[in-house]
């Protein structure tokens, strides 16, 4: 399984921002330098997580965003499933364009999916609190790459 850098991006701004005191604003400019990004790339993937309702964005000289639900309550699984496109892994789980010819005797597609299902299963075990256990270390890396834009 390979999560689009879409997703990667948005896990890496959710990481960001929970490790951010609960009520300091963060900028996009800001992230964007600290993961080396466009500010362009940034900002479609901060929207996003807006109409996903996990941050909260205010506009304006004194703007910026943050988490807007606790960390424990914004589960990895499930931003994954939002935040992907496909998680088809194979022709044949695209029941409009599969053109497998081994679709209805395949038992390959069935322990894929019991695969896939035990992916998402693992990664809903965990919310953005867990991935927060090592704040402090986290921090330092923040400042490293803040003090060399």
């Amino acid at each position: 399984m390979h999560l689009t850098a879409f997703t990667d991006y948005s896990l890496r701004v959710l990481l960001y921002l929970g490790n951010q005191p609960e009520n300091k604003l963060s900028s996009i400019k800001e992230i964007a330098a600290i993961y080396n990004l466009s500010t362009n790339h940034l900002s479609k993937i901060v929207f996003e997580l807006g109409k996903l309702e996990l941050i909260e964005t205010n506009r304006g000289r004194n703007g910026g965003i943050k988490l807007k639900k606790p960390a424990n309550e914004i589960n990895i699984g499930w931003v994954i499933q939002q935040t992907e496109e496909n998680l088809e892994l194979v022709e044949c789980f695209n029941k409009t364009n599969n053109a497998c010819i081994l679709t209805a005797a395949c038992r390959l597609k069935h322990v894929l999916n019991e695969a896939l299902v035990a992916y998402l299963d693992v990664l809903s075990s965990y919310t953005l609190e867990d991935l927060l256990l090592n704040k402090e270390e986290l921090q330092s890396i923040f400042h490293l790459e803040a003090n060399k834009n």
